[in-house]
C-alpha cells in the first residue's frame, strides 16, 4: 500500500468502527487475551501511574483502573480519543484520561510514570516512528520505571500468510512488523535495560497449545513479542 498511514488515515477511514472490529467489544475472547496477558507482563501496581501509548479504544484504561493509581491514555487519532472518553463517559472510572497526542512526543512530564504500556501499537509504526516513541517513554518514565511492550511477531506463521496474500488479508495499518532483535535493540538504544523478553502463545486454544510445545523448535510458531524493560537509576519495584 503506497499511501501513508497517518493520523488522517485513523480519522477517516472508519478504522475503529469496521477495519478493526474485532476490538470492538472489550468483553471478546481476544480482548479478555490481550489484557490478562500485557497485565501479566506490565504487572501494575496500586500506587503506579500508567501511560497507554496508542491507547485505541481505552481498553487497557478501563480494565486496569481499579489496579493502579491513575493512567493516561494516549493516542494521536482524535475518533480513538473520542470512543475511549464515550467509554469511560460510561463506565466512571475517576483515574482515567485520555490525551490527544503523537505517543513519540507527548508533551507529558519527564520522569513522571511509573509505567508505560505499548499494547499493539509498534507494528503500526514506521522505523523512524518506532524509535521516536521508545525514546519518548524512556522520558516520561521515572528512573525504575517499567515498559511493557507487546507486539505481533513479524515470523509467525499466521503474519507471513498475511503478508503474502495467502489465505488471509493483510492489515494495512501494520505497516512495520518488528523481530525480537529489532525491539530489543529498540529499547536499549532508548536507554533501556530488557527485564524480561519472551514470546506469548494465540488466543486460539488449539494453536495456543501447539504454540506452546513447539515454539521454541520453531520461530515460525512464536505468536508474540512480549518485552518488559526498565530505565535504569532506582531500584525496580516489582
Amino acid at each position: 500500500m503506497s499511501e501513508r498511514i497517518d493520523q488522517a488515515y485513523y480519522d477517516s477511514s472508519g478504522y475503529f468502527e469496521t477495519e478493526a472490529a474485532h476490538l470492538l467489544d472489550p468483553e471478546s475472547p481476544f480482548q479478555r487475551y490481550r489484557v490478562r496477558m500485557v497485565e501479566a507482563l506490565a504487572a501494575p501496581g496500586p500506587t503506579d501511574d500508567v501511560v497507554d501509548l496508542g491507547s485505541g479504544w481505552g481498553t487497557f484504561e478501563l480494565a486496569l483502573a481499579p489496579k493502579v493509581r491513575s493512567i493516561l491514555g494516549v493516542d494521536f487519532s482524535a475518533r480513538s480519543v473520542e470512543l475511549s472518553r464515550d467509554a469511560l463517559a460510561r463506565h466512571g472510572a475517576e483515574n482515567v484520561e485520555f490525551l490527544q497526542a503523537d505517543a513519540g512526543d507527548t508533551g507529558l512530564e519527564g520522569d513522571r510514570y511509573d509505567l508505560v504500556i505499548a499494547a499493539d501499537l509498534f507494528e503500526h509504526l514506521y522505523p523512524e516512528d518506532a524509535e521516536r516513541v521508545a525514546r519518548e517513554a524512556f522520558r516520561i518514565l521515572r528512573p525504575g520505571g517499567r515498559f511493557a511492550v507487546w507486539t505481533p511477531h513479524r515470523g509467525h506463521l499466521l503474519e507471513i500468510l498475511k503478508n503474502n496474500r495467502i489465505l488471509l488479508k493483510p492489515d494495512p495499518t501494520h505497516v512495520d512488523y518488528k523481530s525480537m532483535a529489532r525491539m530489543r535493540d529498540l529499547c536499549t538504544s532508548a536507554g533501556f535495560e530488557i527485564e524480561v523478553a519472551y514470546f506469548a502463545e494465540s488466543h486460539v486454544p488449539v494453536l495456543r497449545t501447539v504454540e506452546r510445545l513447539l515454539d521454541r523448535f520453531f520461530p515460525i510458531l512464536r505468536r508474540r513479542i512480549a518485552i518488559r524493560a526498565v530505565k535504569p537509576g532506582a531500584a525496580n519495584a516489582l
